[in-house]
């Protein structure tokens, strides 16, 4: 057995619960023993020289973050520079992706289409180094949809083009949605991604598109739960889309840019959380502004939709919706994924509830809290630690350079505290 030591820190335990200060942490191998004050800890019996000792320097020490609506193979640029990139070509750079990501402080993201099984296969068997992955391969959607390419010249241009191991998502009708999500879940799939609206970068519709019917939504939650109870997600930004997914029993709406009172009131009512990419509109505007290579269509449906947005995300948290939180990384630059912590408390969540929703509810909402998104004794060793108090600045995460270590499954990644 190899033991390592946590001391000299904070502990923001991804509870919610009061932050500890001397706290200290034993790990034995990749799982946590036992957390308390260091005073208290009860030691193997072993030679303190055999022990693995990290120093946190008064730091703040919390479970990793997790971002549950990431696109790791995507960063968005230039499509026209898109176009003649070399297919393989983006399998190498997205190394940088897994990269940054880890050195934000992210140990775990769910990815929201375009990673296939190889991709995670080579993070988890070391190839890369990279967060801990949920995937979800292809994206579902209805022809004219999020999820169709197709150009008025009659060219098309999909973000994430189909290849042995992600299938083509585009399905019409119910038999054709059946098909599909066999298909996605044959590849790999552990969480399985649709659209029930439309969205900002789709060339043909609109966000308060409602794409898919009642019948096809129906379908496809029931082929997902016969494969072992796998969830749906759903890009769903307008509010009849919502309300469709939440009666469907879709696990997750993703964004909720128009939600209005009847959706909030069933996302109680089925327990739905909500994923709110606040910082997704945000950034294509900022990147239009500061590149210009953003289509003017996406531009303008993310300058109509930044202020609803906020505005939906802040009702629904007042009235005690489950936010998870996620980013939509590949929208903007992975790695600055933390800009969405700040904006969360914009619309009127605490700095702590911020961090739960980080942690411990974005573990739940991936199914994975029996493992990861606390600081418990029995979970795995996925731990951070800041150099400033996230509680009294929040913002400050946004510098990767105060994230100090990194941790994913027992192992350090990152360390600026030597």
């Amino acid at each position: 057995m190899v033991y390592t030591l946590i001391r000299n820190g904070t502990l923001i335990d991804g509870n919610g619960g009061k932050p500890q200060s001397g706290a200290a942490i034993l790990l034995d191998d990749n799982r946590i023993r036992s957390v308390g004050l260091m005073d208290s800890l009860t030691l193997p019996n072993i030679n303190l020289s055999q022990m693995t000792e990290i120093d946190a320097k008064g730091g703040y020490i919390l479970p990793g973050l997790i971002d549950t609506h990431v696109h790791m193979m995507l960063e968005i640029g230039d499509m026209r520079k898109q176009m003649q990139v070399p297919f393989s070509f983006n399998f190498y750079k997205a190394i940088s992706h897994f990269k940054r990501t880890i050195e934000a402080g992210i140990t775990t993201v769910r990815d929201a289409g375009g990673a296939d099984l190889g991709v995670k296969q080579a993070v988890d068997q070391g190839v890369i180094v990279g967060p801990r992955m949920q995937i979800s391969i292809s994206v579902l959607g209805i022809t004219g949809g999020h999820t169709d390419g197709w150009m008025p010249s009659g060219m098309t241009f999909n973000i994430f083009p189909a290849y042995p191991g992600n299938p083509d998502g585009i399905c019409d009708g119910v038999e054709e949605v059946r098909k599909k999500v066999r298909e996605v879940l044959r590849a790999g799939a552990e969480v399985v991604k649709i659209c029930s609206t439309g969205g900002v970068l789709s060339p043909t519709d609109h966000p308060e598109f409602t794409q898919f019917s009642p019948e096809e939504l129906a379908v496809i939650v029931q082929e997902a739960r016969y494969r072992r109870g796998v969830k749906v997600m759903a890009h769903a930004q307008g509010a009849e889309g919502i309300k469709n997914a939440v009666r469907a029993g879709i696990h997750s709406i993703e964004h909720g840019i128009y939600l209005d009172d009847e959706a909030i009131e069933l996302m109680l009512k089925h327990k739905t959380f909500l994923v709110p990419t606040l910082l997704a509109p945000l950034s294509v505007v900022e990147i239009a502004e500061s590149s210009g290579t953003m289509p003017e269509y996406g531009v303008r449906k993310a300058k109509e939709s930044i202020e609803q947005h906020r505005d939906s995300i802040a009702k629904a948290h007042k009235a005690g919706v489950t936010i998870a939180m996620g980013t939509d990384a590949g929208v903007m630059p992975h790695g600055t994924n933390l800009r969405e912590l700040g904006l969360m408390t914009s619309v009127g969540m605490s700095p702590m509830e911020v961090i739960v929703s980080t942690t411990r509810k974005a573990a739940e909402c991936l199914g994975w809290q029996d493992t990861i998104g606390t600081i418990e004794a029995g979970k795995l060793a996925d731990i951070i630690i800041t150099k400033t108090d996230p509680l009294a600045d929040i913002r400050s995460l946004e510098n990767t350079d105060n994230i100090g270590l990194v941790m994913k499954d027992g192992v350090v990644l990152k360390n600026l505290l030597k």
